[in-house]
């Protein structure tokens, strides 16, 4: 009936990947999403909260939930910006530092069981599909 729905495709096909990373995000007591914005935060220290939302195509509000559980958790910090106190430069803590590693592993885990599963061409050819489409649509 939807074989050639594309929203209903994506959907799907998000719901299952959502699961993946959330069995391997479970250990660290983090959704995939709060774990993929604590990795970005890892790599670029310091990001303003504008950016991370940009990186991640997001919206603000929907960065700023994300970003109090983390802080919740412990694992970043929120810096007021000298050049303008309205916004806020993200901070990973030692405790998300120490992650890092285990973090990267766990997602390159996953990565590998679908390359395995679909083929790494096929892996690569889809997720560069899936950007094409996205890109087109903005």
């Amino acid at each position: 009936m939807f074989d050639h729905c594309l929203y209903f495709n994506t959907t799907a096909l998000a719901r299952q990947l959502e699961r993946e990373w959330a069995l391997a995000f479970k250990p660290f007591e983090l959704t995939p999403p709060q774990a993929f914005m604590l990795r970005a935060v890892i790599e670029q220290p310091g990001m303003l909260q504008h950016q991370l939302a940009s990186l991640l195509d997001i919206a603000r509000p929907t960065a700023t939930r994300a970003l109090d559980g983390l802080e919740a958790k412990r694992l970043i910090e929120r810096r007021s910006v000298e050049a303008d106190g309205r916004e806020q430069a993200i901070h990973p803590t030692p405790k998300a530092v120490a992650m890092k590693k285990d973090l990267n592993q766990a997602s390159g885990a996953v990565t590998a069981r679908l390359k395995k599963l679909l083929g790494s061409d096929s892996f690569a050819a889809t997720v560069e599909s899936v950007k094409g489409v996205r890109s087109a649509l903005k």
